[in-house]
This record gives C-alpha cells, structure tokens and sequence, in this order.
C-alpha cells in the first residue's frame, strides 16, 4: 500500500512541477524532487535502477557523497550562481534585495570552502578507517 502511495504522490508532484514550467507561481524544482523522492522510495527495483545510472555516479554520488569537487568545477559554479545572483541585483533597486543577495552569493562561497575542503574529507576518511 506504501508504495502505491509513493508512486501516485510522485506523479501528483511531478504533473505539478510540469506544469510549474508553463505557470511562474509554481516551482518547478521542489516539486521534481519531491516526485524523485516519492518515486525512488516506492519501488526497490526503480531505486536501484537510478542509483546504477551514470548520472546518479557523475552528479550525485561523486559530489554529495563522495564529497569529491576540483576547484575548477567549484569555481564553474560559483560563477554561474554569480552571475544568476548579478541579473536582478542589478536590476532591482531595492537595498533590502541587494544584501540578501550578497549574503546568499557568500553563503554558497562558504558552504563550498567548508563541505569540500581537505580537512573535512580527512576527518570523514579518518572516522570511516580510510587512508589518502
């Protein structure tokens, strides 16, 4: 019965965030990972599926689990979030906007330094009996 649940919640989220792409009021992204969510956990054979896939290997398991990002493709991102950020930073005259802005920009810049710095991962290695 969990699973049937699961697997309609996922539907239900995924049409919203579908449709979240035509409507601007709706979000588009915590409606499909809400949909991935519901889907991944109704079934063991869709879990393990995706978990296989290459792009679960590339973008999920090297980077969150892993913890493994060059400071190129950290660089990469932090630009693009920049750039993202600069559009209605520049746009917008609203000083309360700006600093939010600013605080979101060195928010990420912080979380980077932190999640994928070396001491982090030799602490992690070190709890887990690993050397590197």
């Amino acid at each position: 019965m969990k699973r049937i649940i699961f697997f309609i919640l996922g539907c239900i989220m995924f049409i919203l965030g579908t449709i979240g792409i035509i409507i601007p009021l709706l979000p588009t992204v915590p409606f499909y990972l809400a949909a991935s969510f519901f889907w991944l956990n109704s079934s063991k054979k869709v879990h393990d599926y995706f978990v296989a896939t290459k792009w679960y290997k590339q973008y999920v398991e090297e980077y969150i689990v892993e913890k493994k990002m060059t400071k190129k493709q950290q660089l990469k991102i932090l630009v693009t979030v920049f750039c993202l950020l600069a559009i209605p930073f520049v746009m917008v005259p609203n000083t309360i906007m700006r600093m939010a802005l600013i605080v979101v920009f060195v928010g990420h810049v912080i979380f980077f330094r932190v999640y994928f710095s070396d001491k982090r991962k030799a602490k992690l290695s070190k709890a887990e009996g690993i050397d590197l």
